[in-house]
C-alpha cells in the first residue's frame, strides 16, 4: 500500500511492506535517503542495501530526484524518528542533474529562492509557509460557513475604484499604438470591449454590500490589484482579500465579529500546523540572534499568535489613542520617525505597534477615526468630524484589519461623494441600496498575505504568496 510521509510519521501504521513516492532531499553514505513528499516538514529515512544495489542506480539518487520506493516499514535505529524504511526496490521516476539543480542542501538567500519560485517549496521554509497558507485559507472558509455566511465571488473586472485612490490597472482591448479617439482627442472607451473604462478590482467590498442587503451575511475571498509603484516588503500588486459584509450590524458588532474571526483562524493553525510553526519559530529566533538586542522581538512566533488568540482586544477611540501617543516617551523624546503633534494625524506602523506592544500589551481595536483620512463609504458620526471606522492592530505588524459601519443614509452618502468628486452615475447601483430598504450594515477587509506573514513570521510579503507580482516583476 502507498502512504504519504506524514501518514508514516504521525499515524500508527503497522510495521509491514509499504510503498512511498517523493523527492530526495539528501543521500548520504550511499545508504541513507531523506525522502520528502510535501505532506510534512519532516523527511522519512529510507535505508538502502548499497552492496546489493546496482551502482548505476545509486548514482542517479541525487537531491531533487523523484523516487518510487518499495520496502519494509521498520522501527528506526537512529534518533529523530520512530520508523524508517528498509528499501527493497527503487524506481527513479525523474532524474535531477546535481550540476544544474538549484535547490541543493545548503542555505539559500530568499532573493535567490524568489528567482527560483517554481522550486522554492522544495525547501523546508517555503513548504511550511505554503502549508500554513493553505490551512489559513481553509480555516477562513470554515469559520464563515459555520457562522451562516454565504461565499460570494465579486467581479475582478470593474468600472469603479472602490478605494478612490486611483491606483488601478486598466483593462482594455483597444490597440495600444492606435486607439480610437473622440472628437476631443481623448481615447474613445465607448469602442472598447466593455463600452466604458474598466480596471482590475481594488476591492470586492461595494459589490459584497449589495448582496449583504439581501442575503444578510456574505463574504468575499478573492484576488485584488493595486497599481502602487511601491517596492517595499509589505506591498504587492496582486494579493488576496477577505471581506465580510453583514446587514443590520453596527460597528460594535463588526468589532465583535472581527475579533472572533481572527482568534478562530489563528487558533486553527496553532492546532493543526504545530510542526510547521515550531520550525518557522526556530528559524525566526535564529535570524533574530543576528540582530542587535533592541531590534529583536519581545515574543517569539508562537507566543505572538497565542498573544492574539488568548487576549481580549482592547477597544480604544482614535482620539484617546492620539492623546496616549502625543504624551508617550518615544514621541516626547522624538524617537518616533513620524512625530504625533495634533489630532487628525494618520497613524504609522510605529505608532500602532507602540499601542499594542508597549502601552496596552494586547491586540488593540481603534475606532472613530477622522473622516478626512478614511474612505467615503464610512458612516459619519454625529460630531461631523469622525466616522464609524475601526482598525485592528497586532504585535510586530501594526494594522491587520480595517473596517467600518457603512454609511446607510442616502443624502449623507451623496454629499460625501460630491465632496470627493465621485460621480453619482458611476455608483448609481450602490446608491440604490440606500433608496430601497436601507439599513445599518458593516464589514471589514483583511489582506490575506498580511495574515500569512503574521502567522509564519516571514518578513517579506513576496515570500508568502506563490508567485509575487511587484513593480517590474511578473515572472512565472
Amino acid at each position: 500500500m502507498t502512504y504519504s510521509v506524514a501518514q508514516l510519521l504521525t499515524q500508527d501504521i503497522p510495521l509491514q511492506p509499504i510503498e512511498i513516492k517523493g523527492w530526495v532531499r539528501t543521500f548520504r553514505a550511499n545508504r541513507f535517503i531523506a525522502l520528502n513528499d510535501g505532506s510534512t516538514i519532516n523527511n522519512i529515512q529510507c535505508v538502502v542495501d548499497f552492496e546489493n544495489t546496482d551502482e548505476a542506480l545509486l548514482k542517479r539518487i541525487t537531491t531533487g530526484a523523484a523516487l518510487h520506493i518499495k520496502g519494509d516499514l521498520v522501527e528506526s535505529q537512529g534518533k529523530g524518528q520512530t520508523v524508517e524504511i528498509q528499501v527493497n526496490s527503487i524506481d527513479i521516476l525523474g532524474d535531477s542533474d546535481p550540476e544544474e539543480y538549484p535547490i541543493q542542501p545548503k542555505k539559500h538567500t530568499f532573493e535567490f529562492l524568489r528567482e527560483n519560485a517554481h522550486l522554492r517549496t522544495r525547501t523546508n521554509t517555503f513548504s511550511a509557509v505554503m502549508r500554513l497558507r493553505s490551512t489559513l485559507s481553509f480555516a477562513i472558509h470554515k469559520y464563515f460557513n459555520e457562522n451562516g455566511f454565504y461565499y460570494m465571488h465579486t467581479p475582478i473586472i470593474t468600472g469603479s475604484d472602490a478605494e478612490g485612490a486611483g491606483e488601478i490597472f486598466k483593462v482594455t482591448a483597444l490597440d495600444g499604438k492606435n486607439p480610437p479617439l473622440t472628437d476631443e482627442g481623448t481615447i474613445d472607451y465607448k469602442q472598447d470591449f466593455f463600452g466604458k473604462e474598466t480596471n482590475l478590482t481594488v476591492s470586492g467590498q461595494l459589490e459584497a454590500e449589495t448582496y449583504a442587503m439581501s442575503l444578510g451575511k456574505v463574504y468575499t475571498f478573492g484576488p485584488t490589484f493595486r497599481a502602487e509603484n511601491s517596492n517595499t516588503s509589505r506591498h504587492l500588486a496582486e494579493f488576496w482579500m477577505i471581506e465580510p459584509e453583514v446587514a443590520f450590524m453596527d460597528l460594535d458588532g463588526n468589532m465583535d465579529l472581527a475579533e472572533d474571526f481572527m482568534k478562530s483562524v489563528l487558533g486553527y493553525v496553532l492546532e493543526h500546523n504545530r510542526e510547521d510553526l515550531e520550525f518557522l519559530d526556530k528559524r525566526l529566533q535564529d535570524e533574530e540572534k543576528k540582530l542587535p538586542q533592541a531590534q529583536r522581538s519581545e515574543m517569539n512566533l508562537i507566543e505572538k499568535i497565542k498573544f492574539v488568540v488568548d487576549n481580549n482586544f482592547k477597544r480604544v477611540s482614535y482620539t484617546e489613542a492620539i492623546d496616549i501617543l502625543r504624551n508617550c516617551k518615544p514621541n516626547k523624546k522624538k524617537k518616533f520617525k513620524y512625530l504625533i503633534e495634533e489630532w487628525g494625524a494618520d497613524l504609522q506602523s510605529e505608532h500602532e505597534r507602540f499601542l499594542v506592544e508597549k502601552h496596552f500589551k494586547c491586540p488593540v481595536i481603534l475606532f472613530d477615526y477622522p473622516a478626512n483620512i478614511k474612505a467615503f463609504y464610512m458612516r459619519l458620526n454625529e460630531d461631523g468630524k469622525t466616522v464609524r471606522a475601526m482598525d485592528i492592530l497586532f504585535p510586530g505588524i501594526g494594522e491587520m484589519v480595517g473596517g467600518s459601519q457603512r454609511e446607510e443614509r442616502l443624502e449623507v452618502l451623496k454629499e460625501k461623494m460630491k465632496a470627493l468628486d465621485i460621480p453619482e452615475e458611476e455608483l448609481w447601483w450602490y446608491l440604490d441600496l440606500r433608496k430601497y430598504g436601507t439599513a445599518v450594515h458593516s464589514g471589514f477587509g483583511l489582506g490575506f498575505e498580511r495574515l500569512v506573514m503574521f502567522a509564519t513570521g516571514m518578513g517579506n510579503i513576496r515570500d508568502v504568496i506563490p508567485y509575487p507580482r511587484t513593480p517590474q516583476n511578473a515572472e512565472f
